[in-house]
């Protein structure tokens, strides 16, 4: 009975154990999914092995991921977007990446498809810069940053590339146009 016992216990914890994989799709501190910050272009392949890079500028005689390469699952969807500091470095670390895949969250549910609604509701906003055809805003205490098109705003805010943009003048059903994570280049990994 206690061997029975012993061996049930034992089969529930490694059958715990076993499903404590990462999410592939949550972003997080640092990663998003099985990405990393630390993560050198050249370890791209590895990472995404069942899916499928597109390299945006091949270099001639790279030996590796070198550059930027979008992301696709098996089906054909785009994930991602990655972005190294340096293109022609393998041994760079991504420093920006794009989310297009609303199956990418964050712990409080933000996706590439939320509104601002979301990020209000969830987020402390700690700098709205204006572009020319865009606002960027930016997350505190966050790597995530949003892009809204000028023309999700009110009229008045438009045609205006000096005007001071505040939260609380864009719309709650403003949708992102990129959906970024910025990460600082780790010199350590470069080095190696």
């Amino acid at each position: 009975m206690k061997q029975t016992l012993l061996l049930g216990a034992l089969t529930t914890i490694l059958f715990i154990s076993c499903n404590t994989e990462k999410d592939p799709f949550v972003i997080g501190e640092g990663s998003i999914g099985n990405l990393d910050k630390t993560i050198q272009m050249k370890q791209v392949d590895s990472i995404f092995a069942e899916d499928s890079i597109v390299k945006l500028n091949p270099i001639k005689n790279a030996l590796g991921t070198q550059g930027e390469v979008e992301i696709y699952d098996k089906e054909g969807n785009k994930l991602l977007l990655l972005s190294p500091e340096d293109e022609n470095d393998p041994n760079a670390t991504v420093t920006n990446v794009q989310v297009f895949d609303t199956r990418y969250k964050t712990e409080k549910g933000l996706t590439s498809g939320s509104t601002f609604k979301d990020v209000k509701a969830n987020y402390t906003i700690s700098n709205i810069e204006s572009t020319i055809n865009s606002v960027v805003v930016f997350l505190k205490d966050s790597e995530i940053y949003l892009t809204i098109e000028k023309s999700e705003l009110p009229e008045n805010l438009r045609y205006n590339p000096n005007a001071k943009i505040e939260a609380s003048q864009i719309p709650d059903g403003a949708k992102f146009k990129y959906f970024m994570i910025g990460w600082e280049p780790n010199k350590t990994a470069e080095k190696e």
